[in-house]
């Protein structure tokens, strides 16, 4: 279903509702630059460092499109595990899991609460810059005890730069892909709107830096468009 949301008027913030989960996998086509392509990469290094019988968490997996993905090229027995706290974005996910009769678990819960396992890996795409800052580093680090030794850590988030001009054009250039990607100036406004003090992105720098304070030895960007970037972190 193609995303028509911002199409009307929106008077609430960002919510992870039935109405965004209905198009969701459309917006997230249409709204992230080589949104496919930083998949890959993220599947890649997950298969890269799973062991027999691992665990992989996905948090804040919406639809479970990368866990599907993921289990489609398993050459071993894992655990696919996906967390989201939105039940409309879970019932999508667990309708395309049955239809394709994949051995992936979802389950709704607090991603900052919920008592993991030792991991192999890690996925968050575009999920921490939805948390407060004030208790993002305590997840990188709840994360970081979670995983094994040389365990991975995969994201990808949205990115500003701390200078001011060069931020601007970044911004005027994503909004550029939008509008080639069949959004309007006016969806593009709303959609900011919405999500303004929702989604608080960092820089590459300081997401590299919560990561090395918080229990990884290194992290580096694999892939970055402009403002969009995908990091991994080793234990």
């Amino acid at each position: 279903m193609n995303d028509k949301v911002f199409t009307k008027p929106i008077k609430k913030q960002f919510e992870f509702d039935e109405e965004v989960a209905a198009v969701f996998d459309d917006m997230l086509e249409r709204s992230v630059p080589f949104y496919k392509e930083s998949q890959k990469i993220t599947k890649f290094f997950v298969l890269k460092n799973l062991s027999e019988n691992g665990i992989v968490y996905d948090l804040g997996c919406s639809t479970a499109s990368l866990l599907l993905n993921i289990n489609r090229d398993l050459e071993c027995k894992a655990n696919l595990i996906g967390l989201d706290n939105s039940e409309a974005m879970l019932a999508r996910a667990k309708r395309k899991i049955e239809a394709f009769g994949a051995d992936v678990q979802v389950e709704l819960g607090d991603i900052l609460e919920y008592e993991y396992k030792e991991a192999d890996a890690f996925i968050s795409n575009y999920t921490l810059q939805f948390i407060r800052p004030l208790v993002r580093e305590k997840l990188i680090k709840k994360i970081a005890d979670s995983l094994k030794k040389e365990g991975v850590f995969i994201f990808s988030e949205k990115v500003i730069s701390h200078h001011p001009k060069l931020n601007k054009d970044l911004i005027e250039c994503y909004y550029d892909f939008k509008k080639e990607q069949g959004y309007s100036e006016y969806e593009i406004m709303q959609k900011r709107e919405a999500l303004e003090n929702v989604l608080v992105p960092y820089s590459e720098e300081e997401n590299i830096k919560m990561a090395l304070e918080n229990g990884f030895s290194h992290c580096e960007v694999v892939f970055r468009w402009a403002n969009f970037a995908t990091f991994i972190a080793i234990k």
